[in-house]
């Protein structure tokens, strides 16, 4: 830090030397002054300025979390609670929040962790923090500079008809969480006071859109992170956001809506006739691409199905719900050739590949459907996600779209060449080359549920096939896999949805370890070879799972699982995008 030069400044470093030399408790190093005290030089950054003045501090002691939460185990941690604000110089009226937990300087393992976001939000607070404190580290967030940590960013992305707030989707792109970072681990250093070579071990742990946060910064800033931690990332994000819509225009193109308990019925079904072509029928699909190859959707048209009357409900935290008669018939093969249509992936009229979609057994969440009871049918429910991209990045008028009359598969395919060109150096955060990380001695753990009915579990996949070919284009598959391995390794996990368990496939085991199996890879080289999961749910809650890393698939062999390899499983995950005139990574 500049040395003092006013006498307030002289007075904080006397108070910051005294705390220090006994900062032996919370309360120490958890009042606004000495937090003040420690705060990074403020030209430490070029073009931001720290406001000391809204530095805040409260201590939240035997903070708790549940054994059955998702990205951290169940354990008990008290730690200080600090926000702060800075601003970008030149520009009136900007502000960015950011929050920090500190743990107990007696736990303080020389760790910082930055978290991410989810859907429009960058800020997940008490869904990721934890994850950090438990593990002895400084835990970081930020509001993007969007107004507040609860306003998402679609809430300030449109200055008028036309016009983007851009520096509003470079923070949300890329350059937040670059700011958090840099801030988070200089205050972390001077915060306990560690020695200038002491290693601070820097982390990263989100899902979602919080995963293409991440990789955002892998991507760009190669020696930003240790290790990461990823879930389901809403990388290539063109793509991912308009194929939200691809299962209504399957709908409206074969021109049947099918009502909410037939597709039900049929990822019922699934689940039901492909659970053991793993070798272990325990009511989880954990090898869809078997699924896939060996199972013909056809041979449930006929089959009945029933479920009960339902009230309209409506939710502050999520999509509201109309009423729906009782549903009561069999599966016909309209519904069927929905679903059918909604595995292969986005094809134009020419039949080429456009896009990916969603593995076989996971719900057909974006087959929104709903019942009108005036004319007794079942209509179609255009996607909010696809329909606020398509809104508010492409036609920037921030008028969602209400129906989708004379949209096409070719329509679909436009507005994604046309988002990937215009977001490519902002949302789409698929560029495959990570030679700076690697070289910077960076590990990843990238993990996705196989049943995500949100992010298609392929996409994953894409994205591990594009890095593998792009860095190690003169090794065979089998060899580049094992050379990505020893640094970054994927992880697809069985039953899961999107970035949680799933309840219709309860006994899916899920990883919340994955901070602590990173920590071990990067601060004691103890690679993992498969993943550790528990079974978080369902008759077998509790029980311990591993997980195979890809390209391995699992297999159950006289009650025990190996981790097999399949070439014709690994080929069914594998799409030539031949309807794209770019490579697509």
């Amino acid at each position: 830090m500049r040395t003092p030069s006013t006498p307030r400044a002289l007075a904080l470093a006397v108070i910051a030397s005294t705390a220090s030399a006994a900062a032996a408790s919370l309360k120490d190093v958890c009042t606004v002054e000495y937090a003040k005290s420690k705060l990074p030089a403020s030209d430490f950054i070029q073009g931001i300025t720290l406001d000391p003045s809204s530095v805040t501090t409260n201590i939240v002691y035997n903070a708790s979390t549940s054994a059955d939460s998702t990205f951290y185990p169940a354990a008990t941690f008290s730690y200080c609670n600090l926000t702060l604000a800075y601003s970008h110089d030149g520009r009136a009226g900007d502000q960015v929040l950011v929050q920090y937990w500190l743990p107990d300087p007696a736990k303080f393992e020389n760790r910082y962790l930055s978290t991410g976001g989810g859907g429009y939000a960058i800020y997940s607070g008490s869904q990721s923090l934890p994850g950090g404190v438990m593990y002895g580290a400084v835990a970081g967030a930020t509001d993007g500079g969007f107004g507040s940590f609860s306003t998402n960013v679609d809430a300030v992305m449109l200055l008028a008809n036309g016009t983007l707030n851009y520096e509003s989707l470079y923070m949300f792109g890329y350059k937040a969480h670059w700011e958090l970072s840099k801030i988070g681990k200089q205050f972390t250093r001077n915060l306990y006071n560690m020695a200038e070579k002491t290693k601070l071990y820097s982390y990263y742990q989100g899902c979602s859109e919080g995963g293409r946060e991440g990789w955002s910064q892998i991507q760009r800033y190669g020696d930003e992170w240790d290790g990461a931690a990823i879930g389901a990332p809403a990388f290539r994000w063109s793509f991912q956001q308009t194929q939200h819509l691809y299962s209504n225009i399957v709908t409206q193109t074969l021109g049947y809506y099918p009502p909410t308990c037939e597709m039900e019925k049929i990822v019922n079904e699934t689940i039901s006739a492909c659970d053991s072509l793993d070798g272990l029928k325990d009511g989880v699909v954990s090898r869809s691409d078997l699924c896939q190859l060996h199972f013909d959707l056809s041979t449930l048209v006929g089959k009945p199905y029933y479920c009960p009357a339902a009230a309209a409900s409506s939710s502050a935290h999520g999509p509201s719900s109309a009423a729906t008669p009782v549903q009561n018939g069999t599966i016909s093969k309209e519904a069927v050739e929905v679903a059918k249509e909604v595995i292969r992936g986005l094809r134009d009229s020419q039949g080429r590949q456009v896009y990916l979609s969603y593995q076989t057994a996971a719900t057909f969440a974006d087959v929104t459907t709903q019942y009108n009871s005036t004319t007794d049918k079942w209509e179609l429910s255009v996607d909010g996600l696809g329909a606020e991209f398509i809104a508010l990045l492409l036609n920037k008028n921030g008028t969602d779209l209400s129906n989708l009359n004379g949209v096409t598969y070719d329509t679909l395919k436009e507005w994604m060449i046309v988002g990937m060109q215009e977001y490519a150096s902002t949302l789409q955060t698929n560029w495959p080359d990570l030679t700076p990380f690697h070289n910077a001695g960076g590990k990843v753990i990238h993990f996705h549920g196989e049943a995500d009915n949100s992010i298609p579990t392929a996409s994953s996949v894409r994205y591990w096939e594009s890095v593998r070919s792009i860095m190690y284009p003169s090794l065979s598959y089998k060899d580049g896999a094992d050379a990505l391995k020893d640094w970054y390794q994927l992880y697809l996990v069985p039953g899961a949805a999107h970035c949680s368990t799933n309840t219709l496939q309860p006994n899916g085991p899920f990883p919340q370890t994955n901070l602590q199996v990173l920590i071990n890879w990067v601060e004691k080289d103890v690679k993992p070879v498969t993943l550790n999961a528990t079974v978080l749910q369902g008759e077998n809650v509790g029980q311990n799972r591993q997980i195979c890393a890809w390209p391995l698939r699992p297999l159950w062999k006289n009650g025990k699982m190996e981790c097999e390899y399949d070439q014709k499983s690994i080929d069914t995950w594998h799409y030539d995008f031949d309807g794209v005139p770019l490579p697509v990574y």
